[in-house]
């Protein structure tokens, strides 16, 4: 849904059904909106049955990685008699991906309810809202929302005076994408580096302060109140393909193409369709060439496979890439992949941690060599030495930083390489220098 565009009749708003509404981020307007009427469900079930209707709905983590929520948190031992902890994770730092920032910037009170009911499923009563730096506006419209949930008494030490304690805090980032990673997220909210952790112990054993711990994306939470409004089978039911696919997504559309913004459609959607019809096709005079579907982590697809596929987490599993965290990037027939993959290489170059050889030295010289080439200068060598590159930085590391710099990468010379091979023998030339 991009603003101030109005919903296209195939689009299917659920978490973005009050984007653009002022009205909606105050708790006033968001009670009126029907808002926290799943939380006061909640605090009168069992942990557990909140946990059972939540894997029934089929939810699956919409931060990237697609995990069952439902399963997520019954990894968490509620009688242990250990402080629990909550994370959820709004360092939207992924390139390409801005649908989490809209949630909190109109709807920041279906966050707060769908965390609340979260921390509440695990047995937590202390919750933490990770917000990347950079979103000024997100961080101030959400410290409003909580503090008139606090002042209203709907989180706190007596939650909908339910007798519950659930206590919900901003932790504002410092600007480093590393830290959208679980583990350097939480190293963050205890004030040490933002570096990520060997696993294990995961957090579910040992996380923020060394306690349980369990970390979920913002869509996924925000999904969570409106499965306990209309129940797990109404959200199965939002399913176009696959089973293992059910309910809404956010897609965040940028790049070359008519009508960029976020779009919510049903999983299984026809990409073809959406490329197309929804977000109204290449720019004049234009064509699509190529499609990162899942933020730039994921692997680059043709568009004539992009054109093949349904948008779920099985349908881009088929043509070799991944849904990820729904940030489609798109490239017109007018740019050059070996420039376009070039800069992405420089961004994870320049976020790498530096923990692990592998990612530290690997994306540095996946950059150079990618620089080299886009100049003119390379030669077919340069393509055989980022393929033997890449099988020393993927699975090989603490995190999937170096992974995330191969994928694209890799995907991008096997599907494009006559672009680099014309760049190589001089036959072309990129016509913009590289970082412009």
């Amino acid at each position: 849904m991009g603003y101030p565009h109005k919903s296209h009749p195939q689009e299917t708003p659920v978490l973005s059904k009050h984007f653009g509404d002022p009205a909606a981020r105050t708790l006033e307007g968001w009670k009126a909106r029907g808002g926290y009427t799943a939380l006061a469900q909640a605090l009168t079930m069992a942990p557990t049955a909140i946990q059972d209707v939540v894997k029934a709905s089929g939810l699956r983590g919409r931060g990237g990685a697609g995990f069952p929520t439902g399963l997520k948190w019954s990894f968490m031992k509620l009688d242990d008699g250990k402080p629990h902890y909550l994370c959820c994770n709004a360092d939207e730092s992924e390139p390409g991906t801005f649908k989490d920032r809209e949630i909190m910037r109109w709807t920041p009170h279906a966050l707060i309810e769908g965390v609340a009911i979260g921390a509440y499923a695990i047995g937590a009563e202390t919750a933490f809202i990770y917000i990347r730096g950079e979103f000024t506006e997100p961080i101030r419209v959400m410290e409003a929302a909580l503090a008139e949930a606090r002042a209203a008494g709907v989180i706190g030490p007596n939650a909908m005076g339910s007798g519950k304690r659930i206590d919900i805090w901003v932790h504002k980032g410092a600007g480093a994408y590393i830290c959208g990673e679980e583990t350097a997220l939480m190293n963050s909210i205890e004030g040490k580096r933002g570096n990520p952790r060997i696993k294990p112990p995961f957090p579910a054993v040992s996380g923020l302060f060394g306690q349980p711990t369990t970390i979920n994306n913002v869509e996924t939470l925000t999904a969570v109140p409106h499965i306990l409004n209309n129940g797990a089978e109404w959200y199965k039911g939002m399913c176009l393909s696959s089973p293992k696919s059910t309910g809404s997504k956010l897609f965040s559309v940028c790049g070359n193409v008519a009508k960029p913004g976020n779009y919510e459609v049903v999983l299984g959607f026809p990409f073809k369709e959406f490329l197309y019809d929804v977000c109204g096709g290449p720019p004049a005079g234009r064509k699509f060439k190529a499609i990162i579907p899942g933020g730039s982590s994921v692997p680059v697809i043709t568009i004539e496979e992009a054109e093949q596929v349904r948008m779920d987490y099985e349908g881009f599993l088929e043509v070799g890439t991944m849904l990820g965290s729904g940030g489609v990037i798109i490239f017109d027939d007018a740019q050059s992949m070996p420039r376009q993959l070039a800069r992405l290489a420089r961004f994870y170059a320049h976020e790498s941690c530096a923990q692990c050889t592998q990612c530290r030295e690997g994306t540095a010289w996946m950059t150079r060599i990618l620089e080299r080439i886009v100049a003119g200068q390379g030669s077919f060598e340069d393509l055989d030495t980022i393929f033997d590159l890449s099988e020393s930085m993927t699975g090989k590391t603490i995190c999937v930083l170096s992974d995330s710099c191969a994928a694209p990468v890799v995907s991008g010379i096997k599907r494009f390489r006559g672009e680099f091979e014309a760049l190589i023998t001089g036959r072309r030339s990129s016509t913009v220098a590289v970082g412009v």
